[in-house]
């Protein structure tokens, strides 16, 4: 399938499903059983801060950001309805966010050098072209700002479930394309390890501060039966869900 159709059917299934998906996984969280920035601290204060929100969704990380002090808030999201839903309620928040539906690939017009920290929750990794995406995106920031992203943990792509036990059954070399349903709709992703992350990290300019790769402690300490879900404390008590990269522009 061509990136442009992938775009489409993508942005068509997170148009049909944003409802679904309202004021989940937002700041202070990160993802799945991860540490939250309350544990984490990655960001700096953001009193005064321009922040630029990539894959911003119902708005409900940039909410947070504003509720932290920052000055402007940015949000750019490929899905019309997620726009839509974002806009209204910022506005309900008592927020005038500038907002731009647009694929993160794409030039949509945001400011050059302008952004003191550009961040995205869970958004990343439906780009169809990572490196024009981190292109963009150091773009965007100001020299020293800093990009904080997180994303499903490319191990997750590599283990099933067959008779109770985990099978690390597919390849953490295999980085094609790969489609299935969502919540009743079609969307398509690619895998990536976790050296090409930052390998295009580094060709877009960025140095990485910190990795994370955890669990947090509360489900850590507690017993964890096995569970054939997707998102498991079984499976996060074994390796990490979700990881974070928070990287800054030389």
């Amino acid at each position: 399938m061509a990136d442009s159709s992938i775009l489409m059917q993508n942005k068509q299934s997170w148009d049909a499903m944003a409802d679904s998906w309202f004021g989940t996984t937002a700041l202070p969280a990160y993802g799945c059983l991860i540490p939250t920035e309350d544990e984490l601290k990655l960001f700096p204060d953001l009193h005064g801060k321009k922040m630029l929100d990539i894959g911003c969704g119902s708005g409900h990380s940039l909410k947070w950001c504003g509720d932290k002090g920052a000055s402007e808030l940015w949000g750019l999201d490929m899905s019309t309805k997620q726009i839509e839903n974002a806009g209204r309620f910022l506005d309900e928040s008592g927020y005038e966010p500038k907002l731009f539906n647009s694929p993160m690939e794409s030039d949509c017009g945001l400011p050059g050098e302008y952004f003191d920290v550009v961040y995205s929750i869970y958004a990343i990794g439906w780009t169809v072209d990572l490196q024009k995406t981190f292109d963009q995106i150091a773009s965007y920031l100001k020299k020293d700002g800093l990009f904080i992203f997180s994303w499903d943990h490319p191990f997750m792509h590599c283990v099933d479930v067959q008779e109770n036990q985990l099978l690390f059954s597919g390849s953490y070399l295999n980085e094609d394309a790969f489609s299935y349903i969502q919540r009743g709709n079609p969307v398509t992703l690619q895998n990536r390890r976790l050296s090409t992350y930052i390998n295009a990290l580094a060709r877009a300019g960025f140095m990485i501060e910190q990795l994370v790769e955890e669990t947090n402690d509360e489900t850590l300490e507690r017993p964890a039966e096995f569970a054939s879900g997707y998102y498991t404390p079984y499976k996060a008590q074994r390796f990490p869900l979700s990881f974070i990269i928070k990287a800054r522009k030389t």
